[in-house]
This record gives structure tokens, sequence and C-alpha cells, in this order.
């Protein structure tokens, strides 16, 4: 029987868009069906490296990527497309999770397979739209600013837990609320409920963060609210920076303490 940690790996290797999206749904439904081994395949994960991706998007530093409104169908289309760059990263992270960290419980590895399901499905959404305003994915150039940090919490599963959903990925659910309103008050409401879909999606993502971080520290013996600071310190010296969805993160499983951090600095 293959294994899912080999199902996460050719996921995570394959380039084109549309194969890794097809690959992933495929490895979903096979573990679905017990035709993928939780076991581990006994052979250690490779060093991390550059994820299966296509020629395009062109990668640029996050800085260099241009702003625009959305008073335009460019505008538009612009911001579909950065948010289906980051839902193509969310596969490869997902799959990441699986392939790197052994040695996890087994209901572990569903919930980042099922994470990967959804951020296929969230791609495939936005690229549909992408391609309803005239545009495909890779028109627009883009940064690697999730897996730059995938990368550097490559050694440790608490670490990555802790810095990629309950920090990247949670400043989505910070940031999509706003997104949705102004994409209605320009009439894009077929975009705005696609990120309706995500937001309420992402934040069982989030949560799932919460879930494994917290366990990973308690594996440890640490205690969880100090050790995501010490985090923070070491992954992110300048601190969050607000505003901050309270009411989101509160869903995804951040604790009072951490509520009450985070409302201070908003």
């Amino acid at each position: 029987m293959n294994t899912l940690m080999q199902a996460a790996k050719r996921c995570i290797d394959c380039a084109a868009p549309e194969d890794k999206v097809a690959l992933t749904c495929e490895a979903f439904a096979d573990l679905r069906a017990g035709a993928l081994s939780l076991a581990a395949d006994g052979v250690q994960p490779a060093p991390i490296g550059a994820p299966g991706r296509p020629l395009r998007p062109r990668l640029v530093m996050p800085r260099a990527v241009p702003r625009r409104g959305l008073g335009s169908a460019e505008g538009q289309a612009a911001l579909v497309h950065a948010i289906a760059h980051i839902e193509f990263n969310a596969i490869n992270l997902a799959w990441d999770a699986v392939y790197r960290f052994r040695g996890m419980p087994d209901d572990y590895y569903r919930d980042w397979a099922s994470v990967a399901r959804d951020e296929a499905r969230h791609f495939t959404m936005l690229a549909a739209r992408l391609a309803r305003l005239g545009h495909a994915y890779g028109d627009f150039d883009a940064h690697n600013g999730l897996w730059q940090m995938a990368v550097k919490t490559a050694d440790s599963c608490r670490a990555r837990m802790a810095m990629v959903p309950r920090v990247l990925e949670a400043r989505g659910l910070d940031v999509t609320p706003g997104m949705i309103r102004r994409l209605r008050m320009v009439g894009d409401g077929v975009t705005a409920n696609i990120l309706e879909v995500i937001l309420r999606e992402e934040i069982q993502h989030v949560a799932a963060g919460t879930r494994w971080f917290r366990w990973c520290c308690e594996r440890e013996g640490r205690d969880p609210d100090t050790t995501f600071a010490e985090l923070l310190a070491r992954y992110v010296p300048a601190g969050l920076r607000g505003p901050f969805n309270l009411d989101a993160r509160r869903a995804a499983r951040f604790n009072a303490a951490e509520l009450a951090d985070l409302g201070a600095a908003g």
C-alpha cells in the first residue's frame, strides 16, 4: 500500500497547478477510502527545497508587488490573483506538514490532508474567477513569503504550527472581511462570495494549527503561551500588526490571554 507521505511528496513536487489540484483531491479521496497508509514509509523526509510550481508567476520581493486599487477590472483581477497565489502555496504548505513531521498522531495527518484538499478547492474557485476576469494564474507578479516561513520552520513541527497557520494564515482572517466589503462596494459580489467561503474554512485551518501547536507544546512540556511569544520574537521580531479579527481568531481557538494581547496591540 502506498503511504500518505509518498502521496504528499508527489503533490508537493508537482509543478502544474491543475495536476497538483488533481493529485491532491485523489490523495484525499484515497486516504478516506483507506487506500493510503498513515504509517511512516521508513524514509526520512528530504531536506526542504522549492516546491513544484509553474514558471509563472514571477516571484519578486513583497514590496515589489504593485498595489492596485479595486476600481478597475485589472485591480480586481490582481487581487484575485494574489489570493490564488496564497492558496496555491497553501496546498504545498499543508502537504509539507504531512510529509515533513513524523511521529504525530493519525488525526494530525488527516487534518492536514483535509486542509490540502480545501486549499486546492479554493485555488480552483479563484482560478476560475480569474479566467472570467480575462486572466490566468501567472499573469501577475507574486512573492514567496509563505514558503520562506516553511523553510525557516522545517526543523520543528511546533514552530511550523505556530508560525504558518497561527501567524501567516491567521492574518487572512484579519484582512479578508475588509476585502469582502470593498469588493461588494465596487460591485464584485462574485469574488466576495468566494472569499466568504474561504474565510469560513480558513478559520478551521487556523484552528488545526492551534490544536497541533498546543499538542506539540504538551508533548515537550512547554507552556503554549510562553512558547508562542518566544517563537514570535524569534520569527516575527517586528511583532504582529493589527487590526485583528478577534471573533475569527476566537473561533480559531486563540485563548483569552492571546486575544487580550492582540486587542491591546490592535
